[in-house]
């Protein structure tokens, strides 16, 4: 098989484990609290962010070293909370409603790079940013055409998320990805820990193997996206990312009798076409400044 075609397949596999995390994640969060549930998760993911950088080729002393710590320990405790926010979300929510929002990301990322990157967003991106927003208003006012508090959970999931990425294009610019990586997975178990075992609770014996599943799906997942844009561009992983939406879709209606709604089936496909628009338009933009063609 090619690179490209290598990169193709780590991405499906990475999509389809985030998947199936999701699934797990909201199984497990409707029964116990959704901080208990990210902090063994997260001890998990640690153990392997400590593993990747001590077999890395630069090893484990210089893989922690950092230019940018508080940038670093920012995005550590930022992405825990993030995850608590979005399980929470999984369980109130619901799957499908929760992704269709969550798969505005891109949105806000191109919203918050203006402020927070000084970048400058021309009137293509604009356009794409409106109708994703747009997209996002039709998912928050489900059939009765009402809008639910329980929404902004998955909407604030985003928002931390899209924060998150912006500091990991800031702390990119000094620290490598494997430093970042190992921060995200350090930092962020510790500073759930400070928190998680106030919420301790007694796993059931089925639910102990839904949890070690949750760990191991959750290093696989990541070890196969980071082997993806090893190989890929992110404008070609990007549009695979939303197959997540699908299969969470899927899964809340099959597995855990969620409803679709035509808002949101609509809302879902701006929020989607403007997301991949926004990932290929900034490629495009970044390429010009760099003196290389668009494609």
């Amino acid at each position: 098989m090619g690179t490209k075609a290598n990169g193709y397949v780590f991405a499906l596999l990475a999509i389809v484990i985030f998947s199936i995390q999701d699934g797990l994640s909201k199984h497990l969060g409707s029964n116990y609290p959704p901080v208990f549930v990210a902090m063994i998760r997260y001890w998990a993911f640690a153990a392997f962010a400590v593993t990747l950088a001590w077999r890395s080729p630069a090893g484990l002393r210089a893989t922690a070293v950092t230019k940018r710590p508080l940038l670093q320990l920012l995005r550590g405790v930022l992405l825990p909370a993030q995850i608590v926010v979005v399980i929470t979300a999984f369980t109130v929510v619901g799957l499908a409603h929760s992704q269709a929002i969550l798969a505005a990301t891109p949105i806000f990322v191109a919203l918050l790079s203006m402020p927070l990157l000084g970048e400058r967003v021309g009137w293509r991106r604009w356009s794409a940013i409106t109708a994703g927003l747009v997209g996002v208003l039709l998912i928050l006012k489900p059939g009765g055409g009402t809008f639910e508090v329980d929404f902004l959970l998955p909407l604030a999931g985003a928002l931390m998320f899209a924060i998150y990425a912006i500091t990991t294009r800031l702390v990119s610019r000094d620290d490598s990805a494997m430093t970042s990586f190992f921060y995200t997975g350090v930092v962020g178990a510790a500073a759930i820990s400070l928190v998680g075992p106030f919420f301790w609770a007694t796993l059931s014996g089925p639910d102990w193997m839904w949890m070690i599943l949750l760990c191991v799906t959750g290093s696989l997942s990541h070890y196969f996206l980071i082997r993806a844009y090893d190989l890929l561009d992110a404008v070609a992983v990007q549009p695979l990312t939303y197959l997540q939406l699908v299969l969470a879709s899927i899964m809340g209606v099959t597995i855990f009798g969620e409803t679709l709604t035509a808002n949101m089936i609509l809302g879902s496909l701006l929020v989607v076409a403007a997301g991949i628009f926004t990932v290929w338009r900034e490629r495009v933009v970044a390429r010009r400044k760099a003196g290389l063609p668009p494609v």
